[in-house]
């Protein structure tokens, strides 16, 4: 049985992006550096053509790597969501720091999208945990290396 892996709409569009550049792009070019290296004779000394080689590997990999996980994905659009205003995969949260009274927003994706310079968080992060299945007003505890950080949800959204 395989797992099912969370991804935004957003996240698939891009995963299904680079895997297009990956096949009709950079596979053809590094086909063609392995002609062109191969065609420099003796290939036991050739650099060019371990370069090429290793690099093909690491294509032929990530094609792999990105049809596995777009097979497993569960696509979920947050604009569709109706979660009630509880914090669920996709939805973008509003935090107050209560030490700090710094605000952030944060939106809870998959893995694969995570940002955190962009406010995109991993699903599985402490402070994601943390988040689900909370509403606007509740407080959550994320046990960060400084120490237990507290942090008011002041809105929930579903973009």
């Amino acid at each position: 049985m395989t797992t099912t892996i969370p991804i935004t709409v957003k996240g698939a569009e891009k995963l299904k992006a680079e895997l297009h550049k990956l096949k009709t792009k950079d596979r053809p070019d590094v086909i063609a550096a392995i002609a062109e290296a191969r065609s420099h004779g003796d290939l036991s000394e050739n650099a060019e053509y371990e370069a090429a080689k290793d690099r093909q590997g690491f294509i032929e990999g990530r094609i792999k790597e990105i049809e596995g996980k777009l097979t497993a994905a569960k696509v979920i659009d947050p604009a569709t969501l109706d979660a009630g205003g509880k914090v669920v995969f996709g939805a973008t949260v509003d935090l107050e720091d209560e030490d700090s009274g710094n605000a952030v927003t944060y939106q809870i994706v998959g893995e694969d999208e995570a940002d955190l310079k962009l406010g995109l968080i991993n699903v599985g992060s402490p402070i994601a945990r943390a988040l689900i299945g909370k509403e606007e007003g509740d407080t959550a505890e994320v046990q960060a290396p400084g120490g237990v950080r507290r942090y008011e949800i002041t809105g929930v959204r579903y973009l």
